[in-house]
């Protein structure tokens, strides 16, 4: 897809409204805001009802609760409540008292419950958004009991994802050897050092949202997994599937991934990577090519390859939810920060984003139940993701700040 052909959809919808009378664009933008309002309290309500009366949630069949329910709780989170206050705060508190229920608890730290037999392949899908769940919930906690059942938890979650990280060799294009390291669906001891991106950048959100609950996070772990991501970059800027399935000679143009990209691009801008390639792009002389910083190349690629409310497309939902994490990181300026020499009408904004997405993702929204109900995975996890996305404005969660 022609860049610009992607920016003009994105922008379409503000685009659009520059001609209305003043009085007509407020009159709209409250209109908007208030469905926004009634959508994620309609969506909350759903999941608030179908959770099971244990604490958990689970897609179709019973699959994937570990997960299901970091991703559910997460959106509650998102929305002010906490284990103490707030309208949701006894459905997080049931999804807590799950992940700590002592039959769950394991001295090694996983997550994950390896009886459930949709779980005991993929693992560490759950750990990384168990672990980012209930990081998101220690930083609010306050009772000094619960707190320091949640340290524990958290502290041996982040050393197993350390010691499930894969570790090998890779030799940049300028020929220094570096240390990369990734993560696959199971441990890198149980899948014979696998790797694969959708588990790296769940298991990188995850370790960054314990560091800012105060959890230790190994520094070489952050730093071997970001020179994955970038031992897994195209020369057009996409993320392949799997360092290990390339045999770790890099990929050619046009195999990469956008779903995975973007979920790259999440993870780069929310750690400090966004700050190192403005200062690159906006020296005296930028390098060209792929000498610029992958976050550069990375947008580039997913400008070009994501069309944004355009209907169902593969791993859409996914896509989404780490997409709408970096555009809203880049906010109405930042954009041109990084591309500076583009003109100011061609640039990425958040709010040309959300013009298009939300009101796409209001009217697919079950009028009658409330869910998302035609997503692959199941109605939790479609929800629950499309909640992530129409809540990132509060901006109430470390982890989705700008």
């Amino acid at each position: 897809m022609d860049r610009r052909l992607f920016l003009s959809s994105v922008a379409a919808g503000a685009l659009g409204k520059l001609v209305v009378a003043p009085g007509r664009a407020v009159a709209q933008e409250k209109k908007t805001k208030a469905d926004v309002e009634t959508a994620v309290e309609r969506g909350l309500e759903y999941l608030k009802k179908i959770q099971a009366q244990d604490g958990h949630w689970e897609a179709q069949g019973g699959q994937y609760p570990t997960t299901m329910t970091a991703l559910a709780g997460m959106a509650m989170l998102m929305e002010g409540s906490t284990l103490r206050e707030g309208k949701y705060s006894d459905q997080i508190t049931k999804a807590v008292n799950w992940f700590l229920a002592p039959a769950r608890q394991q001295p090694n730290g996983l997550i994950g419950n390896v009886q459930n037999p949709t779980e005991s392949t993929r693992y560490m899908y759950g750990q990384g958004f168990g672990t980012m769940f209930l990081a998101c919930v220690y930083g609010e906690e306050e009772d000094n009991e619960q707190r320091k059942k949640l340290e524990g938890v958290l502290t041996r979650a982040v050393d197993f994802i350390a010691k499930a990280q894969t570790s090998k060799k890779h030799r940049r294009p300028e020929g220094k050897e570096v240390d990369v390291g990734g993560w696959g669906y199971v441990s890198a001891a149980d899948g014979n050092q696998f790797d694969e991106g959708s588990v790296t950048i769940t298991a990188l959100q995850g370790l960054r949202a314990a560091r800012n609950a105060g959890i230790k996070v190994p520094k070489e772990t952050v730093e071997k997994a970001i020179a994955y991501l970038d031992a897994c970059t195209t020369p057009d800027g996409g993320i392949i599937y799997s360092y290990a399935g390339s045999g770790g000679v890099g990929a050619g143009v046009g195999q990469g991934r956008p779903p995975l990209t973007a979920a790259a691009l999440a993870c780069a801008l929310s750690s400090g990577e966004f700050t190192r390639a403005i200062a690159v792009m906006n020296g005296k002389n930028p390098p060209k090519g792929v000498d610029r910083p992958s976050v550069v190349r990375w947008f580039e690629n997913c400008r070009k390859n994501i069309p944004v409310a355009k209907g169902r497309v593969a791993h859409d939902e996914y896509q989404s939810y780490y997409f709408a994490q970096a555009v809203y990181a880049l906010g109405d300026d930042r954009y041109g920060q990084l591309f500076p020499a583009e003109a100011k009408d061609t640039w990425l904004t958040w709010s040309k984003y959300k013009e298009v997405m939300y009101p796409y993702l209001i009217e697919s929204q079950d009028k009658a139940g409330g869910g998302w109900t035609s997503g692959y995975i199941g109605p939790v996890f479609s929800t629950a993701v499309n909640l992530s996305i129409l809540q990132l404005d509060k901006g109430i969660l470390p982890i989705y700040q700008r």
